[in-house]
C-alpha cells in the first residue's frame, strides 16, 4: 500500500512541473495572463511561437511517460507481480495527469493534460496511444481546432482500448478503466472551449 502512495505522489510531482509557466517567465511573461490564459503547450506556441511551444509540448509528453516508468520501477523494486506493476503504472499515470492539471505551485491552475496523457499511455501501451495521436492529427488538419482535435482524440481512446480487450490483447482491464478516467478529465479540463465551439468563438490555428 505505501508503494502506491509513492508512486501517486511521484507522479503528481513530476505531472506538476510547470513547463509552461517556465517558459513564458524565460520569455518575460505570465502565460496565465497572455492568450487563452492556458498554462499548456498550445497558448505557449499561440503566444509565444514554436520556439517555445514544441520544447514545451515535448517536456509535458515527457512528464507523463517518466510518471509511469518511475511507477513501474519502484512496483518493480517491491516485486509486485506483473497485474500490481501495470497497476502502478496506471496509478502513476493518473497522477501525473492530476499534477499536470492541478498543480500545487500555480495554485492548481494548470493546463489540459493532453500531451501528458499522450506520453504516459506511450509508456504504458504504444498501440492506443498512436491511434489517439492519429485522431488528433486528423481532427486538427480537417478542423483547425486544437481544442476539437484533443476532445475527439480522448473520446477515442476507450474505444481503442475497449477494442483491445475484446479482442483479448490485455492481460487485464485496467488500462480500459484508466483510459475512461483519462478521457473523463480531458473531456473535463476543455469545458470552456466546449462551449466556445457550440458558440462559435473557438479559436482556430490558421496557416501563415
Amino acid at each position: 500500500m505505501l508503494t502506491f502512495f509513492y508512486v501517486a505522489v511521484t507522479g503528481y510531482l513530476v505531472g506538476s512541473f510547470p513547463s509552461a509557466y517556465v517558459a513564458g517567465r524565460i520569455a518575460g511573461i505570465d502565460i496565465r495572463n497572455t492568450g487563452s490564459g492556458n498554462v499548456g503547450a498550445t497558448n505557449v506556441a499561440r503566444v509565444l511561437g514554436k520556439r517555445f511551444g514544441y520544447p514545451v509540448f515535448v517536456i509535458d509528453v515527457a512528464k507523463g511517460f517518466i510518471a509511469v516508468k518511475l511507477a513501474e520501477a519502484f512496483a518493480g523494486a517491491a516485486h509486485f507481480n506483473p497485474f500490481v506493476v501495470d497497476l502502478c503504472g496506471v496509478v502513476g499515470a493518473m497522477f501525473a495527469v492530476i499534477g499536470h492539471s492541478f498543480p500545487v505551485w500555480l495554485g492548481f491552475r494548470g493546463g489540459k493534460g493532453v500531451a501528458t496523457s499522450i506520453g504516459s499511455l506511450f509508456a504504458l501501451n504504444w498501440i492506443p496511444a498512436l491511434v489517439v495521436g492519429i485522431v488528433w492529427i486528423l481532427m486538427f488538419l480537417t478542423t483547425r481546432y486544437v481544442s476539437l482535435a484533443s476532445i475527439v482524440a480522448a473520446i477515442s481512446l476507450p474505444i481503442a482500448v475497449g477494442l483491445m480487450l475484446f479482442l483479448k490483447e490485455l492481460p487485464s482491464p485496467v488500462l480500459f478503466y484508466f483510459s475512461l478516467i483519462l478521457a473523463a478529465i480531458v473531456v473535463f479540463r476543455h469545458r470552456s472551449n466546449i462551449a466556445r465551439l457550440l458558440s462559435g468563438t473557438e479559436h482556430r490555428f490558421v496557416r501563415k
